[in-house]
């Protein structure tokens, strides 16, 4: 990681914004490594730079503003919300949006499909080949067994499964996609109710003898009940878009130095 001495200096308009700053911010933006959240930090400041200084020319005066929990908002922040609130005109969407939206992604608004899952897992590391390959033998012999005799699924568990699951005969209780690793998933979601997988599923984890119990399948929600969702959700995009759009003209009229403006992504204002 480069030396926070030897970035290139951030300015807008010419005047510097302080590493030290920077690095404070930093702390503000959680990110994967320490270049990635300075970065971050210089564009939030830059951005929040920007505002104070076209608040500065518009000669707005901060009056008492509260954030959306009720708390009083600093000097500056109040500012800010001034600028923003007579600059970024959201118009409110309307049922007809909503509808439009609603009809154009209805697999979004529909409840999940749930399946209650039993297994055994016969715990093996995948890189132990050998080791693997018993756990594949030892699994295929309890399908066997549980095909012979469905009812003896729970004390299988009991006496072999290496999971937690094993104190309730090997029940999961009720799964949804994306819980389980993948294999384990494909597998449980191609069983009907009460089917048992008739081959060992691999996982990271081992092998497991899965069994799949009462399958809830999801239901399509009806739009009066998500209606107010979906217009919350479009009037915050129009007001994310409205901003950038704002923003981008200001910086247009600004020399802003070390830093570029992700005009088009994210969340330009935090």
């Amino acid at each position: 990681m480069a030396d926070t001495l030897e970035r290139a200096a951030v300015r807008v308009g010419g005047v510097e914004i302080p590493a030290a700053a920077i690095a404070a911010e930093a702390q503000n933006h959680p990110a994967q490594d320490a270049d990635s959240a300075w970065t971050a930090a210089a564009e939030a400041l830059v951005i929040r730079q920007l505002l104070l200084d076209e608040a500065d020319r518009q000669g707005i005066v901060a009056d008492e503003r509260t954030d959306a929990d009720g708390r009083t908002l600093a000097e500056e922040d109040a500012r800010i919300d001034a600028l923003l609130a007579g600059a970024v005109r959201v118009p409110q969407a309307t049922s007809v949006e909503a509808r439009r939206y609603y009809d154009r992604h209805r697999d979004r608004f529909a409840s999940e499909t749930l399946i209650e899952a039993e297994h055994i897992l016969l715990s093996a590391d995948p890189a132990d080949s050998f080791a693997y390959g018993l756990a594949v033998g030892d699994a295929r012999m309890l399908i066997r067994k549980i095909e012979a005799d469905p009812a003896c699924f729970a004390a299988l568990a009991r006496e072999h499964s290496a999971c937690p699951s094993k104190a309730q005969g090997g029940n999961l209780g009720q799964i949804g996609r994306g819980q389980t690793v993948p294999a384990f998933e494909q597998a449980l979601f191609g069983l009907g109710e009460g089917e048992l997988c008739r081959e060992p599923v691999r996982s990271p984890y081992g092998v497991h003898v899965v069994r799949a119990g009462r399958r809830i399948d999801g239901q399509q929600l009806p739009f009066d009940a998500v209606e107010a969702t979906i217009r919350d959700y479009l009037e915050e995009a129009s007001t994310r878009r409205a901003m950038a759009q704002y923003l981008s003209i200001i910086a247009s009229e600004t020399t802003v130095e070390g830093v570029a403006l992700p005009m088009a992504d994210g969340p330009l204002v935090q």
